[in-house]
């Protein structure tokens, strides 16, 4: 199955009128891809007709000349199959939910916030790229006549994941087609959970990736203990497993959810002398609850929902409890503010060498700006 890695020096088309978003977002994904940007969904569309190497779509829905639910039902009614089946992820800034119902309508495979750090912008690219492979095989492999089965056996080792020993997504999906139609025929429920490893990245960087997939494997295996014998996992991307369980509601599969996270976020993980704290985050979704019509748009909606979800992790010691704040003290940076902050911590400090004078001047006139308008 084609991943992020796999599919790199394809291109990837970011579509927004803010500049400042369109840079941040290359920035990100210029590691794996190669990046196009527009700023308006009439030359997203030209482009998207005349570059056949673009895998991916970054669009906001808010734009000039077409906006994103134009550009977005264009591509859904194209005759070119290429076009037609384009994933799509929406940039999400202030809209409204009805906005994002409106857009999944549309066809959007998924959502990100602008404000979105690099981990999260490359892992919900990896696990869209992951889900449109995966249905384009379903789809290549309904076309193909039926081998008896007395013929030859199945490869018991292809519906597993070599690393972690849970179900590949490839086979949970086929597998949960089959429960997803008999729930709706029975008007059964269904219930599905991702769960994203957020630390992942951060346990390969500092003890190495072997300590990293010894964690996971490990994790997977915790995971595996806490499901129902009817349930299923499968690895789904680097650091996600997808859990379905039939007859399940949504508020069993919250209890599992918030059940594992706190067991994750304790458990005491260590590759050599180092301890590994594990953050995660879950994302839910049921056959009762959701509009689905498929058992991959109700994966697509967990999915979806990792990113409302903060991340837990394991507990900090206890400190001295702090003065109350007021009020005003928590309220949350502007987004374009936020999205500035985020572009300054990413970038390489080293490139900044004589100009750090200049940057730290006029932080500080902005600092003192603010501070004489509150007084």
């Amino acid at each position: 199955m084609a991943s992020a890695t796999e599919q790199a020096k394809k291109r990837v088309l970011v579509v927004d009128d803010s500049k400042f978003v369109r840079k941040t977002f290359a920035t990100i994904l210029r590691g794996l891809f190669e990046v196009r940007e527009e700023a308006d969904g009439e030359a997203a569309w030209r482009a998207i007709q005349g570059d056949p190497s673009i895998v991916m779509v970054f669009t906001d829905l808010d734009m000039p000349k077409l906006n994103g639910f134009g550009l977005l039902s264009r591509m859904r009614a194209s005759t070119d199959a290429r076009i037609r089946e384009l994933p799509v992820v929406v940039i999400s800034g202030v809209e409204e939910q009805a906005n994002k119902q409106r857009a999944r309508e549309a066809g959007a495979h998924d959502f990100i916030a602008k404000s979105a750090d690099a981990a999260e912008v490359l892992a919900r690219l990896d696990n869209v790229l992951r889900l449109v492979s995966t249905r384009k095989e379903l789809e290549a492999a309904r076309e193909v006549p039926e081998v008896p089965a007395a013929r030859e056996a199945p490869d018991a080792s292809a519906a597993r994941d070599r690393l972690t020993g849970t179900l590949t997504s490839e086979y949970l999906v086929t597998e949960s087609r089959k429960r997803f139609s008999f729930a709706r025929r029975h008007n059964a429920d269904l219930s599905v959970m991702a769960l994203r490893i957020d630390s992942h990245r951060e346990v390969a960087r500092t003890a190495g990736k072997e300590a990293a997939d010894q964690v996971l494997a490990r994790i997977a295996k915790l995971v595996s203990t806490q499901i129902r014998a009817e349930d299923s996992i499968a690895r789904t991307a680097a650091a996600t497993f997808m859990v379905v369980a039939p007859g399940a509601t949504a508020a069993q599969m919250h209890n599992l959810a918030e059940r594992l996270r706190a067991q994750l976020g304790q458990a005491k993980l260590t590759f050599g002398k180092q301890p590994l704290k594990i953050a995660s985050r879950v994302g839910v979704a049921s056959l009762a609850a959701d509009a689905a019509a498929t058992i991959e748009e109700l994966m697509g909606i967990a999915v979806q929902r990792l990113d409302s979800t903060p991340s837990a992790a394991a507990p900090a010691p206890a400190a001295p409890p702090a003065p109350a704040a007021p009020p005003a003290a928590a309220a949350q940076l502007p987004a374009d503010v936020e999205q500035a902050l985020q572009t300054l911590e990413r970038a390489d400090v080293s490139r900044i060498g004589g100009a750090a004078t200049e940057l730290l001047k006029r932080l500080h006139r902005i600092a003192k700006l603010i501070h004489d308008r509150r007084r």
